[in-house]
């Protein structure tokens, strides 16, 4: 039995038909922040990404490159983890379609389909975009391509298994109607069934013939197994799923949340419940598709090669900065733009300014007046109050966009209020208490402000970890944790702050 503290969130599988750009790597970085985020609040997060290994498109592209599908793929699937690393993402599982655990499930899962009727042999005659590895109607085109990727479709014909998905239509529409939170945001469920349930679900070729890279069927090894279920039902094999050892699939599922791009939403929220349904299995509490990070209002693309390596913006501009970047882009469903140009206005405005300069200038102010020990006097004036009660308030604000999943807004929360930290510097102006010798009154402005700056570190973590390391460090304290955010005032007294270090420097344009 699940308990409400185990917590389960996935991301899509990468496909491994080309390196990750930029756009694949928000998903992973906003899935990272859920997840950090989950811990701080007390859950048992079991946070899962890894790559999709099958299909036609791969082998194709293996063929290419003159080299076996397997070999093409471990190269890919080597730079994904290799970029998630890179981005400090925090992922208990890494898992393969080629692993042979999850193989040898998903035939089991076939068997299973097959045995109880909801699987059947018959000929498929259609619409087939292989580089998305969908399968389409004539009323699904649009102008006659590819609703998703805009490409040329192929007739296909073919013996092929196909799955029962007609036969679970009226359970979807109900589990929409009794379950309003399964998808998010709204959007997204009123394209499943206006462009899905309302003109009626098909059954699903759930074989193909015409290529071999992929896992056979096992009563008739000629047929592979269609990607997508293949992909899909890697949430559950990776939790031990018809394995000798269960544990993690009794602990963890049902899923909590689902993370995966909008235009994936279709698979997620009508062929994998339908799947879960025929297996009996419980549905995942939520799927949320989120939007895209585009270049220049287009959708970048591995097969269009608009993109650079997102190894290339950690290297130049670094990891927290690019995380900060994609997460604060793109608001709550929808698309956000990348440009190289507004993340550094991002870093030079956000980062060095707004943070690293109220960091650095608080603890130089503390250096200059009190050898850089901190103490609170508790002179208080009206501006205080104000400066308290907000950095009060802090975390139940973030908390209540989070748990909506509104992460950009946590975020302008959080440097709204650091914004705030900056004008009471200006307004308290400490330099000016020195000259006076008002020193029990600087000491208070100063524990404030070095007060506010952990608050909103402790906030600001599972967003960027490595950047809130460093003030930890600086302001020498171990009050890292949601808990020492219960009441204002938990900094320590009278002790000596770390040494100054320069978290992010300017960014200079190119002329």
């Amino acid at each position: 039995m699940k308990d409400e503290k185990d917590y389960y969130l996935t991301t899509a599988i990468t496909y491994t038909s080309g390196k990750p750009h930029i756009g694949n790597t928000y998903e992973i970085i906003l899935a990272d922040a859920i997840a950090r985020f989950k811990r701080q609040e007390g859950y048992n997060v079991r946070f899962q990404t890894g790559t999709d290994e099958h299909g036609q498109k791969i082998e194709i592209k293996a063929k290419e490159a003159g080299i076996e599908p397997k070999q093409y793929v471990d190269q890919i699937a080597g730079v994904v983890k290799n970029i998630w690393d890179m981005m400090d993402t925090s992922y208990d599982r890494f898992m393969r379609t080629t692993d042979e655990y999850h193989e040898k499930a998903v035939q089991k899962i076939f068997d299973k389909l097959y045995e109880q009727g909801d699987i059947y042999l018959d000929k498929y005659k259609g619409l087939y975009c292989t580089p998305c590895e969908s399968f389409w109607t004539e009323t699904q085109l649009v102008d006659g391509k590819c609703p998703d990727c805009g490409r040329e479709v192929s007739l296909v014909e073919e013996e092929s298994y196909f799955f029962r998905l007609s036969k679970y239509q009226k359970r979807i529409e109900e589990l929409y109607k009794t379950n309003p939170e399964f998808i998010k945001p709204e959007s997204r469920k009123n394209e499943m069934i206006n462009n899905f349930l309302k003109p009626g679900l098909e059954d699903l070729c759930v074989s193909r013939t015409t290529f071999s890279w992929g896992i056979p069927v096992s009563f008739n090894p000629k047929h592979v197994i269609y990607v997508w279920i293949d992909a899909l039902t890697n949430y559950i094999t990776a939790l031990g799923y018809l394995s000798d050892d269960d544990s993690l699939f009794k602990k963890y599922w049902p899923a909590d949340l689902h993370l995966v791009g909008k235009e994936i939403v279709r698979f997620h929220a009508i062929i994998w419940p339908a799947l879960l349904m025929a297996l009996d299995l419980p549905l995942p509490k939520q799927v949320f598709g989120h939007g895209w990070l585009k270049i220049d209002g287009g959708k970048i693309s591995k097969s269009l090669g608009n993109y650079k390596d997102p190894r290339e913006y950690i290297d130049k501009y670094g990891v927290d900065a690019v995380r900060y970047y994609a997460l604060r882009e793109v608001s709550f469903g929808s698309d956000g733009n990348f440009s190289e140009e507004a993340l550094i206005a991002r870093t030079n405005a956000d980062l060095a300014n707004t943070l690293g300069n109220l960091l650095n200038r608080t603890i130089a102010m503390t250096n200059k007046y009190f050898d850089g020990v901190i103490s609170n006097s508790k002179v208080n004036e009206e501006i205080d109050t104000e400066l308290i009660n907000k950095a009060s308030n802090l975390k139940s604000v973030v908390d209540k966009n989070m748990e909506k999943l509104y992460i950009s807004d946590a975020l302008e929360e959080i440097f709204n209020f650091l914004r705030e930290c900056n004008k009471y510097i200006d307004d308290t102006t400490p330099w000016v208490l020195a000259k006076e010798e008002k020193l029990e009154r600087l000491q208070t402005v100063l524990y404030n402000l070095l007060e506010s700056i952990r608050i909103s570190s402790v906030l600001l973590t599972p967003f960027m970890p490595t950047t809130t390391e460093k003030i930890f460090k600086q302001l020498n304290t171990n009050l890292n944790t949601y808990d020492t955010l219960n009441e204002f005032g938990a900094l320590e007294n009278n002790h000596k702050l770390g040494q100054i270090e320069v978290l992010f420097k300017r960014i200079e344009i190119e002329k």
